[in-house]
């Protein structure tokens, strides 16, 4: 049985990788994963990605920090320390409704922001010290970098034809992710000592004039 190759094609424009992406997916293949520098307006349909569930977890979030603040305001103005302010009854929370008001919507506010933030940094892996999964970081300036799994020979061919149809600029078979790390680290310091040499060059040639 073959093992699993990572077909990785590179583009220049968010049109011709979507295009890509609609073609691969209309004969059947699956797009694992499209590093793109901007969000792209219909990828994550042309993927077939699930519809996002960050809105649940948003209103579960608003709800709790709205009854988070009711029970301290609660607490704090009827039950610990009664207060009298210009004459409005304090001893009913529901009597002191209108003022707790807008301390409430921005407990909510507050709680589904900051808690869905964390709650979709922490689900993409990008937590406090979490290591880069990029695997080309060209994507993060001006290019899009699509990844696909596959094991048969054929279809990797097929794949590759696709890719070359829609316009990419490069197509690689790699054994792994690691391996397309590992070869763009020594392509840049190939061309970091390529560079160091030319300018020596020019240094040794403006001292011989």
């Amino acid at each position: 049985m073959s093992s699993n190759k990572v077909i990785y094609g590179l583009f220049d424009d968010d049109d011709k990788v979507l295009h890509a992406t609609k073609t691969l997916v209309s004969k059947g293949y699956t797009v694992n994963e499209v590093y793109s520098p901007f969000p792209v307006h219909g990828l994550d349909t042309a993927m077939g990605l699930r519809y996002s569930r960050m809105a649940i977890t948003s209103f579960i979030y608003g709800v709790l920090g709205a009854f988070l603040i009711t029970l301290l305001m609660w607490y704090i103005m009827i039950e610990d320390w009664p207060m009298v302010i210009g004459g409005k009854p304090n001893f009913s929370y529901g009597q002191n409704l209108p003022a707790f008001i807008p301390v409430t919507f921005e407990a909510t506010v507050f709680c589904a922001a900051h808690l869905m933030v964390i709650t979709f940094l922490f689900r993409c892996g990008l937590f406090p010290g979490s290591s880069s999964r990029n695997p080309d970081p060209r994507t993060t300036d001006d290019k899009f970098l699509m990844e696909i799994i596959e094991s048969d020979p054929k279809k990797i061919t097929e794949i590759k034809n696709i890719l070359k149809k829609s316009g990419a600029e490069e197509i690689k078979v790699k054994n792994s992710e690691s391996e397309l790390i590992d070869e763009l680290r020594e392509s840049k310091v190939t061309k970091k000592k390529k560079l160091k040499l030319k300018s020596s060059k020019k240094i040794k040639k403006r001292k011989n004039e």
